[in-house]
């Protein structure tokens, strides 16, 4: 099995076709010979009755009144058969009797008065049919006693009254098979060489167009295999590409936050330092002052000026305060997923009081940090976001993981929107978080409608790259 299916298609082809060749010439050839084989039978039996009716009918006349040969016709029966030319081909002649009795027996005269049962196609013959048939060795040697013949025809005709056409007795001729050998052998070694010759033309001719085939459909997968080739290294490339898109992401994540912390910190120290000492000093000043009763426009006094000052100082300090907490992120380094996320729940329940409750299902214990920043971020903006246009109502947060992803979903039952419509005016806190999200290779998904809340679910997968890597 493993040699032919090394073979190629035309190999294969020819093979089988002459394989089938083989196996057609033998199948008509057989056929072609027990077709022929049954007309030399039949054209036997038509000729043997014919031949019977005017060489062998004229001595069996005295049996119309009587149930024995007379002596003068089984002599004339006797010469007719030795030393003429039917007698060269005639094995044995046998005739029988109305009631199955034999009347004459030429290789067997002892046979003659023997009774015999009406089989089949001696009763044919009595009905007025001729039959023949082979009669095979085994049988042969059973009705002779000897072994000299392999095959012989035998007849069966009516002899028939040349008074009233009845039949007075039948025939049994049996004659030498050698001449219907020779023309079976001949016809089947002809029709095996017809037989031959066509269906080598044929397969010749399928072969030439298997072989055009198979070079067309040889070429069209050499063109397939250098495709399929050429579409691998792209996608391995493409793998490549997107592997140090991830990588790039994660890092620009990170570098993000930690820029935003920079800035949260030279603000701190810089400007957010100078407005407390301004602070400082202007409120030391208002007190050193306080009693000036100086006017310096429209009718305001300095120490009134003073209050004013010192006022819109501490409410810049605050405004200042306020933007360094939402830039600078939490240390999150050390922290587990959960713990992330219940940090993120933790500082919206310090700065709004709405405690929203956080529900597990198989989350993961680690994630790569830029999973739990941009989760910590989505979880910090869609809680406010909830808190800010659905009033907090029943916030709540479900964190599930599954297939190599974890999934963050923050739920409120506030008013609801069209998320279409704030798409269609852009939002930028949505479109922030999807942002960050599918940068990352995630999905980020807002179901809501008026009157029946709002679903922000966010997932990510877990094979993140650290920002250091790569």
């Amino acid at each position: 099995m493993n040699a032919f299916s090394r073979l190629s298609l035309v190999h294969r082809f020819l093979l089988i076709g002459f394989v089938i060749l083989l196996g057609g010439m033998a199948l008509i050839g057989t056929w072609v010979g027990r077709q022929i084989e049954s007309g030399v039978i039949s054209g036997t039996g038509v000729v043997t009755n014919m031949y019977l009716d005017g060489a062998i009918s004229p001595h069996v006349q005295s049996l119309a009144g009587n149930e024995h040969l007379d002596d003068a016709d089984r002599i004339a029966l006797d010469r007719l058969l030795s030393g003429t030319h039917l007698g060269e081909h005639i094995v044995a002649l046998k005739i029988w009797g109305r009631n199955g009795r034999i009347i004459y027996d030429s290789a067997n005269p002892a046979e003659v008065g023997k009774v015999y049962a009406m089989e089949r196609p001696l009763a044919s013959a009595f009905a007025g049919e001729v039959r023949s048939r082979v009669v095979e060795k085994a049988e042969l040697e059973n009705l002779f006693k000897d072994d000299r013949w392999s095959r012989l025809i035998e007849t069966y005709t009516p002899l028939r009254s040349e008074r009233d056409r009845s039949v007075l007795a039948v025939a049994g001729f049996f004659n030498t098979a050698e001449g219907l050998e020779q023309s079976v052998r001949a016809a089947q070694l002809r029709s095996w060489g017809v037989h031959g010759a066509i269906t080598l033309a044929i397969l010749v001719l399928l072969a030439t167009l298997v072989r055009a085939a198979n070079d067309t459909i040889t070429a069209t997968q050499r063109e397939l295999n250098e495709k399929v080739a050429q579409l691998t290294a792209l996608l391995a490339q493409n793998e490549h590409l997107h592997d140090r898109v991830n990588r790039a992401a994660a890092r620009t994540m990170a570098l993000n936050e930690q820029f935003l912390r920079n800035i949260a910190t030279d603000l701190h120290d810089g400007p957010g330092q100078g407005l407390a000492l301004a602070s400082m000093r202007i409120e030391a000043l208002s007190d050193a002052c306080g009693s000036c009763e100086h006017s310096v426009g429209r009718g305001s006094s300095v120490s009134e000026e003073f209050r004013t000052v010192h006022i819109a100082l501490q409410s810049a300090l605050s405004d200042l305060r306020a933007i360094l907490r939402g830039l600078q992120l939490p240390e999150i380094e050390q922290l587990s997923l959960v713990e992330t996320l219940q940090r993120a729940a933790d500082d919206h329940r310090r700065k709004t009081g709405v405690t929203v409750p956080l529900t597990l299902s198989n989350a993961p214990e680690t994630a790569p940090l830029p999973v739990r920043i941009t989760l910590f971020r989505v979880l910090q903006e869609s809680l406010a976001n909830g808190f800010r246009h659905g009033g907090g109502r029943n916030q709540r947060v479900a964190v599930t993981g599954a297939g190599g992803e974890v999934s963050v979903e923050v739920a409120d039952d506030g008013p609801g929107f069209d998320p279409k419509a704030l798409k269609a005016d852009g939002h930028f806190g949505l479109d922030w978080m999807r942002e960050r999200v599918e940068l990352l290779g995630g999905n980020f998904e807002v179901r809501s409608a008026q009157g029946q809340g709002a679903v922000v679910r966010a997932s990510l997968p877990l094979t993140q790259l650290a920002y250091g890597d790569g």
